[in-house]
């Protein structure tokens, strides 16, 4: 039986399998296919046509537009957006009717944006904040707060939280003030943001 919260609403369209947990204020659309073991977690919203495997874990408020497959061995972190028809990977060597004994992991950090159309090759992490464009595709990691472009994906900037552009000032010991509040320090010795207090 599936642990779905009071709050929850299902549509009555949406294929919530067995021993799917759904958490309180998620909203599940039609079409929707959920399989057992899925964990999605509160305050949530899973879009028309969405597939979600059962060994997937999604934290809290993340929004997943429609069209997107999420397959075993990814992890969804807190705050997350993943554009309509994004795409990922979970196997790195794909032969029909070879399994892997274990499919490679992708973590998807708090706050990160996926764009429309993207992809999401497997064995990778988009760091915190960070924003892939639409179409783009990941091969590699993706830093905290790096915007990446293109195929395949390439820095292009340093954005805050709310996704404006940083612009660093070596004549403030490399930090930057976004307006919208957040203060961020860039290390030029192993080319990494961090935000500040």
């Amino acid at each position: 039986m599936s642990k779905k919260h009071s709050e929850a609403f299902l549509h009555p369209k949406a294929l919530v399998d067995d021993n799917v947990t759904v958490g309180a204020g998620t909203r599940v659309w039609a079409f929707a296919h959920l399989l057992s073991g899925a964990v999605v977690g509160s305050e949530c919203n899973i879009c028309d046509h969405t597939f979600i495997e059962g060994a997937v874990r999604i934290g809290d408020r993340v929004t997943i537009k429609s069209g997107v497959y999420l397959w075993d061995g990814l992890v969804v972190e807190d705050d997350v957006f993943i554009g309509p028809a994004a795409v990922f990977t979970n196997d790195l060597r794909p032969r029909s009717r070879q399994y892997p004994p274990e499919y490679a992991k992708t973590l998807l950090r708090q706050g990160c944006s996926i764009g429309a159309n993207a992809t999401i090759l497997a064995d990778n992490t988009v760091g915190r904040y960070a924003m892939v464009a639409a179409g783009s595709v990941v091969t590699s990691d993706v830093p905290d707060y790096a915007l990446v472009v293109g195929n395949p994906a390439r820095f292009r900037n340093w954005i805050c939280r709310c996704g404006r552009k940083l612009e660093f000032n070596n004549h403030q010991a490399n930090q930057c003030h976004c307006t919208c509040g957040c203060s961020f320090r860039l290390d030029t010795n192993n080319n990494t943001v961090k935000e500040i207090a």
